[in-house]
């Protein structure tokens, strides 16, 4: 039988230690070793031994174990689990990978040598690593003050000759020389090799998510190591659970280190793979806009597509983003005003809706959007160029129809639980589990709670548990009755069509009695665009034919001040959104790409220009 007893543990809020079977004693919450317990191993008979057998030294049975640690056991067997533990933890996630988010399975080869090659740099499996690293403890007096004296087992552990543990001094070296966040690089970089369409955004929404084994994984890795040994007194809840998450940005740079410190050549991102995905979450025409990107990419090549280990450079996804914002600009002429003419369109509604008929050569589509007549079209003359204008307008307040909606959409669902979304860092989270509390508390039970139990074993807790999830489903239930008594019953609201045109027809009329700056969605957008500090620029009047692409600047008045037009703002706030950036450092990436397709342009020009000089060979002149 195991023997337990009861005292409180250092390290949790546990109550409960039982025997390991080596002499000490362990929590049974977080597996840590209790430093003045020791078992002595008396057999109970010697308590009748006439002779007092109990209180005499020489009667006394020995330990169990009684081995004597040596200074090698001790940092070897600290290593050796740190490093197992790390490799199995890169192992379960890219078995996630290519189980439940259909990578390919060659991550799977590629992740080894990569892992080994890091191991290699670091220099952590030599034999100087452990002393160095203790002389390294010891020229670093500045600012320590007393220390505690050991107690219990740490009176025989190794200690550096500040007193401090050398157990406690070689873990913080693994941590910081391959800390825990490497996995989740790893796990990136072999999926950017493999050139799948994954970025960091989804390695770190599927870690927070619980989907990707990170934050629960020292569950699994003590499944596979068992628990730590005399010569590795750590637990493994402390060894493997990280404290926090890594940000995008820092996820990022810390594959493109790792791959700098092995001499790995990295490819750029997989433009065409992320493009595409981009496109399909705008609900954009993947087949219109995929093909001009691809060509604007590689005529630019900009260098912002590889990883760089650089914290403070823009992401690569605001680089593949711009290109992508820059594309549907040019493709549908957004340089100003077509955002506008949508409340124009509204007008016209109105006025259709007040004579019972629709203006002639306009319809208005399930989007909302004013678009030509089949009639009206039929008559256009094909080679007209303002048939060809009109097509271009249409497709363009089209565009921004979808955009606009797609942005509203995200807004509102990732509105949600704000505090739930800034304790998860992620927005998905709080759409995931703001609607299923079932889902939501299994989510703590496996990730943000995973490897805790009560203080100890307290049946009365267990049963008052039971009795309020089984509550909490009953009422769920009785919940769920009663919407559908309601849906399927009698109800005095008016049918879902009735409330539609109402709501459109007051949604136009508003439209048609505000004018200018008096309309309510621009004012809405000008507070929007000044809480990101754009200003707003009305539309041109006279605009010239050939006026071209509009490129914008940044002025700086204390701060960074953006003058756009609300067309370009509607785009590139909803890309931003997709991309999970800020608005203005999409705005960055967009003015910086197109600084370098001007640049390349004049580069061009110059070189088309250049005369050959006359006294060059006679195969140069011919």
């Amino acid at each position: 039988m195991t023997e337990k007893i009861q005292r409180r543990c250092e390290f949790c809020p546990n109550l409960s230690f039982v025997n390991g079977g080596d002499g000490f004693f362990y929590c049974n919450g977080c597996g840590s070793q209790a430093n003045d317990i020791i078992d002595m191993s008396v057999d109970n008979d010697d308590g009748c031994n006439v002779d007092g057998g109990i209180y005499r030294t020489s009667q006394c049975r020995p330990k169990r174990h009684q081995i004597s640690l040596t200074y090698t056991d001790y940092y070897s067997e600290i290593r050796l689990r740190y490093v197992m533990g790390l490799q199995a933890m890169i192992q379960m996630q890219c078995k996630t990978l290519v189980e439940k988010f259909n990578v390919t399975p060659l991550i799977v080869g590629l992740a080894g040598p990569i892992w080994l090659r890091l191991l290699a740099h670091e220099n952590v499996l030599s034999d100087e690593w452990a002393y160095n690293v203790i002389n390294e403890s010891e020229s670093q007096t500045q600012g320590e003050g007393e220390l505690p004296q050991p107690t219990g087992s740490q009176k025989t552990e190794p200690h550096n000759s500040l007193g401090k543990r050398a157990v406690t001094i070689w873990h913080k070296s693994l941590s910081s020389m391959i800390p825990l966040p490497c996995s989740l690089a790893i796990s990136f970089l072999v999926c950017h090799v493999a050139r799948e369409a994954i970025l960091p955004t989804d390695i770190l929404k599927w870690t927070l998510e619980g989907k990707l084994p990170y934050f629960a994984a020292f569950l699994e890795i003590e499944k596979q190591l068992g628990p730590p040994s005399r010569s590795c007194p750590i637990s493994t809840i402390r060894m493997f659970r990280p404290i926090r998450t890594v940000t995008l940005q820092k996820l990022e740079s810390l594959a493109a280190s790792i791959a700098t410190k092995i001499g790995l050549e990295l490819p750029s991102v997989n433009f065409h793979a992320i493009t595409a995905r981009y496109l399909k979450h705008l609900s954009l025409p993947v087949e219109k806009i995929l093909p001009q990107a691809c060509q604007v990419y590689e005529w630019s090549m900009p260098p912002e597509l590889y990883l760089s280990d650089n914290d403070s450079r823009l992401p690569s996804r605001v680089c593949v983003m711009s290109i992508l914002i820059v594309t549907m600009r040019i493709l549908y002429d957004l340089n100003d005003g077509k955002w506008e003419s949508i409340a124009s369109c509204s007008n016209n509604l109105v006025s259709a809706v007040e004579n019972g008929a629709g203006e002639r050569g306009f319809s208005c589509n399930a989007r909302g959007a004013v678009a030509e007549d089949d009639s009206a079209s039929h008559d256009a003359d094909p080679h007209d160029s303002t048939s060809d204008m009109s097509k271009s307008n249409s497709d363009a307040v089209e565009l921004l129809k979808i955009i606009e909606e797609k942005y509203n959409e995200l807004s509102d669902t990732y509105g949600n639980c704000k505090a739930l979304l800034d304790f998860l860092i992620h927005v998905d989270i709080a759409q995931e589990f703001s609607k299923d509390l079932h889902s939501y508390l299994r989510y703590c039970k496996d990730v943000v709670f995973a490897g805790l139990g009560p203080a100890y074993d307290d049946h009365e807790e267990k049963k008052l548990i039971e009795d309020l999830w089984n509550f909490y489903q009953s009422r769920k239930a009785g919940k769920a009755s009663e919407d559908g008594k309601t849906r399927h019953g009698c109800s005095s609201r008016p049918k879902e069509n009735e409330n539609f045109r109402d709501d459109s027809y007051k949604c136009i009329c508003k439209t048609s009695r505000d004018d200018g700056d008096s309309n309510a969605t621009l004012r809405q957008l000008k507070v929007d665009m000044k809480e990101n500090r754009f200003v707003y620029i009305p539309p041109r009047k006279n605009v010239k034919k050939k006026d071209g692409y509009i490129r914008y600047a940044r002025k700086k008045d204390g701060a960074y001040l953006y003058a756009v037009h609300a067309d370009y703002y509607i785009l590139l706030r909803s890309c931003a959104k997709v991309a999970q950036v800020d608005v203005r450092t999409m705005h960055v990436g967009v003015l910086t790409f197109e600084k370098r397709l001007e640049m390349l342009e004049k580069r061009i020009g110059f070189c088309l220009c250049k005369r050959i000089p006359d006294d060059s060979c006679e195969f140069c002149r011919d």
